[in-house]
């Protein structure tokens, strides 16, 4: 199932193959609710093995058009995860300092340690997307950092990183539903946006920088998956999936602990039994 919406160097790269509204073959959230919980439970345990073995880190990495569920998809998919191993990232406009370093620097200096999972709401990619439609940067300049981003993901994933890409996948026509729910919804009110009305003249723009980015950093150890995201209890289910099968790929384990070293209870114990 996996396969249909891995993006790598094996297949060409066009979002003209995915439909937003895409369930694979389920009809209803009722029928992936048990698996759901089910994944729910292994990526929970597997966490437990990430912090226990810190062998590995794991940076779950969210990009998608404003209305594509970012902030959603990581509280429903990520929330029933251990805190202390957990965090979420999110990247607005570059501050005067971030701008005055590396396009990578704000990104890199908060990626997981081993025995971690993070989560990018939005990353490093914005550099190539936005500043690429808006002609803040030129071709020269947008294919320069492309290199730069597979040279850092290679040294992420060299140095025991896990790096889960996944491109939330929305239709122009479920974007701008999503727009008028916030703007008739006095509790979703906060979340619009003036300029997502703006940015939506530039869909096809994005789409195609989308599609250049996946070209040329969609690879067999860090592919990209574009997860239809119109229906979002299927997002939520296709996600933990892809999620929890890339983790589980790691065959983490306990690390072992040698009890010879701490002798025997008995020996331990001291004289007055309860030591009172």
């Amino acid at each position: 199932m996996l396969k249909h919406y891995r993006l790598d160097n094996k297949r060409s790269v066009s979002l003209d193959g995915y439909d937003p509204e895409d369930t694979a073959d389920f009809k209803e959230k009722e029928e992936v609710q048990e698996l759901f919980d089910k994944l729910k439970e292994q990526l929970q345990d597997e966490q437990e093995k990430l912090y226990a073995s810190k062998t590995n880190g794991v940076l779950i990495l969210f990009q998608g058009m404003d209305c594509s569920g970012k902030d959603g998809v990581i509280k429903k998919v990520l929330a029933g995860l251990n805190p202390q191993g957990f965090r979420a990232e999110s990247f607005k406009q570059p501050t005067s300092d971030e701008a005055a370093h590396d396009f990578l620097w704000r990104t890199h200096k908060v990626t997981p340690p081993k025995g971690f999972i993070t989560a990018f709401n939005r990353s490093y990619y914005e550099e190539v997307l936005i500043t690429k439609v808006h002609k803040l940067i030129d071709q020269k300049e947008t294919d320069k950092r492309l290199k730069h981003i597979q040279h850092f993901e290679k040294l992420l994933t060299d140095s025991g990183i896990l790096l889960i890409k996944i491109f939330l996948h929305i239709s122009p026509d479920f974007q701008l539903g999503k727009i008028k729910e916030r703007m008739e919804n006095p509790e979703k009110l906060w979340k619009f946006d003036p300029g997502d009305l703006e940015e939506r003249r530039y869909w096809k723009d994005y789409m195609k920088a989308y599609q250049d980015a996946f070209k040329s950093t969609a690879t067999s150890r860090n592919p990209w998956y574009v997860v239809p995201s119109n229906n979002r209890w299927f997002r939520d289910y296709l996600t933990l999936k892809i999620v929890t099968a890339a983790i589980k790929e790691l065959n983490l384990t306990y690390p072992e602990v040698d009890m010879t070293k701490f002798g025997s209870l008995h020996e331990t114990d001291t004289e007055g039994g309860s030591g009172q």
